[in-house]
């Protein structure tokens, strides 16, 4: 009886600790110079997270280009096309910036106007820590901008683009496409961000 009860006991554990584990989903992001693979969290960022996957799952981010690339700060893109293009996009997202995730090097974060509250598509990646990023207050200067995930895998790519020639308006010469994104079924290890 009482093995019983502790085999009850255990299992009753492991179930409960799968139902409030975190769930990791992995986005792939193939580029014409590469492959990244970002990690998301969706614990921290659950807004954010829902909003990207949705553009991820219609295919939107397919034939984009990182449009604005500044070596030393970070990548861009996620909503514009190779000749210049704005797609359309959904209705904007609340910032959740305030979820103490941090632009660190390595992080994948929404971009915005000056309006804090005006995320849509795009998403940068940062190639340095960009602390100054961050949120700091509720007010229209201090909210900063949400992280929601980071590269796991593909770091190199991200340097890669970041290192590319860039014209007016910091955008690269050459177009750096985007070709598919799509969530992994398998997760990942984790490469070491260096």
């Amino acid at each position: 009886m009482k093995k019983l009860f502790l085999t009850l006991f255990a299992f009753a554990a492991v179930s409960i600790n799968a139902q409030t584990a975190p769930v990791k989903i992995q986005v792939s992001i193939m580029t014409t110079k590469g492959e990244m693979v970002v990690e998301l969290d969706s614990t921290k960022a659950p807004l954010t997270v829902a909003n990207f996957l949705n553009y991820v799952h219609s295919g939107y981010y397919e034939g984009t280009i990182f449009h604005r690339v500044i070596k030393g700060f970070m990548i861009q893109g996620g909503g514009i096309t190779p000749d210049g293009n704005k797609k359309k996009t959904a209705d904007p997202i609340r910032n959740e910036a305030d979820n103490r995730l941090s632009n660190r090097r390595g992080t994948i974060a929404m971009a915005r106007t000056n309006d804090p509250h005006s995320a849509t598509s795009q998403f940068y990646i940062n190639v340095v820590d960009n602390y100054n990023l961050d949120f700091k207050n509720s007010s229209m200067m201090g909210w900063g901008y949400c992280v929601f995930g980071k590269v796991i895998k593909g770091m190199a790519v991200a340097d890669a683009i970041a290192e590319v020639q860039t014209g007016s308006q910091d955008a690269p010469l050459e177009p750096v496409i985007i070709t598919k994104v799509s969530v992994l079924s398998k997760p990942i290890a984790p490469e070491p961000v260096k």
